[in-house]
């Protein structure tokens, strides 16, 4: 079997204590980094309800997210979501270096590498090899990602797990969600338990690669035989709880396309494609893949094709939510007040007895968000500012306490797909005729006209 050097990397901590003393290591870089007139505003924010805006150093921010990715797991997987999310609270300097949590963790030592292969696979796992690359191609908060090549031809990406960071994500959840109280967070008045208890969920989810192929294979069937999108398939001979064998798939993430090296027919048709898969992932197939980390769409420049990985984040929706979030947005189109708000009630965005004046606020702010639907030509995403105009005035609206009801945490991961794929338009810069899409996706078709 071919072999490549040895290389370098930290073996993952993975006992509870361990752990602790890693995020200790990494907050106490957080809190010198803040400073003291940091931790003022931090709590002038949390008292206030106004968003802080935290002056990290580069050199304290890099510390930070070095202690992250050498922990691995629910921290990281946490931190990649503050990369995405959080440029209200972090400088763009800090914001730019919290991004590389999204490209990549610490990899494993070969030492521990091999005694996850020999669990998995047995003593003599090397047998089932050709070639086996050990430098991963990829390394991500639950696990890394290594080509190989069986002894029958088979080219594959195996994604293994670390060590202990299944075990380890009860505890996890429980230190960040100290962390976030003792930096105060949260906006005064929220409670983000049952969040971080949907946030626990998800991770056991995606730490179990047997659920995953399982998503994998629904989703593949699901998507059919579609030009624009490839899915690996799985290879379950050599797949466990732990390792998840696939198809090797070649491609570049699908955000490199904002590169000068790229035409704009080239991003539009990306952005629009892909746009059209989170609608029907909705109103079709009632099964989303949720983690709008762009590194999960490889593109092929050869076929134009997108390849989708990653599917421990895939949800099945429930119908009776896919019928909501239709009502609600065909009300939307047709300015159908008293529909959306029936479907707002529904999907838990209003209570049915809120005050008429904060009901009129909700509407007003989810007919702002339909913005991409009001044009009769392509939306230009590249010079749109509707997210920041959403999301101040949304930031604004749920701060004021007014409404008695909030959207059911297992909701969430829905929110995060269509921010995701408004933030990837815009990252590509991209052009999308989105009301077009959206009619021909979830309006239904008119009864055909009785023959004569």
């Amino acid at each position: 079997m071919t072999k490549s050097t040895k290389q370098p990397g930290s073996a993952v901590p993975s006992r509870r204590l361990s752990r602790l003393w890693h995020l200790g290591r990494a907050t106490t870089d957080l809190a010198a980094g803040v400073g003291v007139k940091g931790m003022y505003e931090l709590a002038r924010s949390r008292n206030s309800g106004e968003p802080a805006r935290i002056q990290l150093s580069p050199e304290h921010t890099r510390r930070f997210t070095e202690r992250l990715a050498r922990m691995r797991g629910a921290v990281m997987k946490m931190g990649q979501l503050m990369s995405m999310e959080g440029s209200d609270i972090f400088t763009p300097e800090a914001a730019e270096i919290m991004s590389a949590l999204r490209e990549r963790a610490e990899p494993m030592p070969m030492s521990q590498l091999s005694q996850v292969l020999e669990r998995e696979y047995g003593a003599d796992w090397d047998k089932r090899f050709s070639r086996f690359e050990f430098k991963p191609i990829a390394a991500a908060s639950i696990g890394q990602v290594h080509r190989a090549e069986t002894r029958d031809g088979r080219r594959l990406a195996l994604k293994i797990q670390f060590p202990g960071v299944r075990d380890s994500i009860d505890s996890d959840i429980d230190n960040l969600a100290l962390l976030g109280q003792t930096f105060g967070m949260a906006p005064k008045g929220i409670d983000i338990k049952p969040f971080l208890e949907e946030a626990r969920r998800q991770l056991h989810r995606e730490a179990d690669y047997d659920a995953e192929a399982e998503a994998l294979e629904r989703y593949r069937a699901r998507l059919g035989d579609d030009p624009d999108f490839l899915v690996p398939a799985v290879h379950r001979d050599l797949t466990t709880r732990n390792v998840l064998a696939m198809d090797f798939v070649d491609g570049v993430p699908v955000d490199r396309l904002a590169g000068a090296d790229y035409r704009r027919a080239a991003r539009d048709r990306a952005a629009t494609a892909l746009m059209r898969l989170t609608l029907r992932e909705l109103f079709e197939f009632g099964l989303v893949q949720t983690d709008p980390n762009f590194g999960n769409y490889l593109y092929d420049a050869d076929s134009g094709r997108i390849a989708l990985l990653d599917f421990g984040a895939t949800h099945g929706v429930a119908p009776e939510h896919v019928a909501a979030f239709r009502r609600l947005a065909l009300a939307t189109i047709d300015g159908d007040r008293d529909g959306m708000r029936e479907a707002s009630v529904a999907l838990g965005y209003m209570g049915a007895d809120d005050p008429a004046e904060h009901i009129g606020t909700m509407l007003d702010l989810l007919q702002l968000a339909s913005e991409p639907l009001s044009t009769d030509d392509h939306y230009d995403f590249g010079t749109s500012d509707l997210f920041e105009r959403v999301y101040r005035q949304g930031r604004e609206l749920f701060r004021s306490g007014a409404f008695s009801t909030a959207p059911a945490p297992e909701t969430m991961f829905l929110h995060r797909k269509f921010m995701g794929s408004f933030m990837l338009s815009r990252r590509l810069r991209a052009r999308v005729d989105l009301a077009a899409m959206v009619e021909a996706v979830i309006r239904p078709p008119a009864p055909a006209a009785a023959a004569a």
